[in-house]
């Protein structure tokens, strides 16, 4: 009885996944296996991990999201400013308010943000709008003025 290998790369040429077409097998990526695939809406070739194209995690080279008006998400420095500009809630915040949270030990409301995976604590507060206003302030001096400074050297 010969041993059998268990991560034995599995024959994926000649399939369809989506728009995908696996034309030969590619590098690993982090220990995962590889296609190099040709998108059959574009002409486009791209690796895809073996994983993502049997789960029908990777449909396309992503030119699909591009001819739906889908905006790619556009990280600078691991922050991304798209998020930054949108300040969208969290759905386990309960002051109705993004980057301030009630500290029910000391009875107070606490203020931080986070820019380019860096948190930046900005002070415990008494009450509730003084926490939220540290925090408008912190989201000017810090958020807008990284969203405007990576905005404009898009433009040019």
């Amino acid at each position: 009885m010969t041993p059998t290998h268990r991560n034995k790369r599995i024959d994926l040429s000649g399939k369809l996944f989506g728009d995908l077409r696996p034309l030969s097998p590619g590098p690993s990526k982090n220990g995962k296996s590889t296609w190099l695939c040709r998108c059959e809406a574009c002409g486009k070739e791209k690796l895809i991990k073996t994983q993502d194209l049997l789960y029908g995690r990777a449909t396309s080279c992503g030119c699909q999201w591009k001819k739906r008006g889908v905006q790619q998400l556009q990280y600078v420095n691991g922050s991304c400013i798209e998020m930054l500009a949108s300040q969208k809630l969290r759905h386990n915040n309960s002051t109705g308010h993004t980057g301030v949270y009630y500290d029910p030990q000391r009875r107070k409301y606490r203020a931080e943000i986070t820019l380019q995976g860096k948190r930046h604590y900005l002070g415990r507060y008494a009450s509730l709008e003084e926490a939220v206003a540290a925090r408008e302030k912190a989201h000017m001096e810090l958020h807008q003025a990284f969203i405007e400074k990576h905005t404009r050297n898009e433009s040019k």
